[in-house]
């Protein structure tokens, strides 16, 4: 049987977009399997080298957020009231549907939370930018393609939309340019 150069390239082609998609499938696989493996260090972690004015301040900028206060705020009797009427039984403070958002690394497995993470910190830097323990050191954050493959993420809308958006029970609409240029926490170059 004789397969003309047409029907040749078609198979080619299919083959290439099956075995493409197979990659595909194992990369997201593979990415999200080293997102488990890193360590979360905790905002104290962070600041070490996040704190002067000469690195930006970016743990002043934070703290003067109301990330910061995230998990503190589920202790208000106004979020007990929004917890309520949203269904949630019980302490916000202690409902999955309420620290998925306020608290970074919920539900993630307690041999990846460092000694220095603490659930107080409410939505900290790891929140966004992923669990900080491979990439901290000054040597590797100098390097952005090796922080990167260490675990830093770099935080796009999709970042931010994982919690701010109408599922969220105060949901009041999220415009995202507006949002990132109100928590900008730029390193000066």
């Amino acid at each position: 049987m004789r397969i003309s150069v047409g029907w040749a390239a078609v198979i080619a082609l299919g083959l290439s977009v099956a075995i493409g998609m197979s990659a595909a499938e194992e990369t997201k696989e593979g990415a999200a399997a080293k997102a488990d493996a890193h360590q979360y260090i905790g905002v104290d972690g962070c600041k070490l080298c996040h704190k002067t004015e000469k690195s930006g301040d970016q743990y002043g900028k934070w703290l003067a957020s109301p990330h910061a206060k995230a998990y503190e705020l589920l202790a208000s009797d106004e979020a007990k009231e929004v917890a309520k009427k949203a269904g949630v039984e019980g302490d916000p403070q202690k409902a999955d549907q309420c620290l998925q958002c306020h608290v970074t690394a919920h539900g993630v497995k307690a041999e990846l939370l460092g000694a220095k993470y603490k659930v107080e910190d409410g939505v900290g830097c790891e929140s966004c930018h992923g669990a900080g323990a491979d990439y901290k050191s000054k040597k590797v954050m100098e390097d952005k393609d090796a922080a990167v493959a260490a675990g830093l993420i770099i935080p796009t809308e999709a970042t931010c939309t994982k919690c701010h958006n109408e599922k969220n029970p105060t949901h009041k609409g999220f415009d995202y340019k507006t949002a990132v240029e109100k928590i900008a926490h730029p390193t000066p170059k």
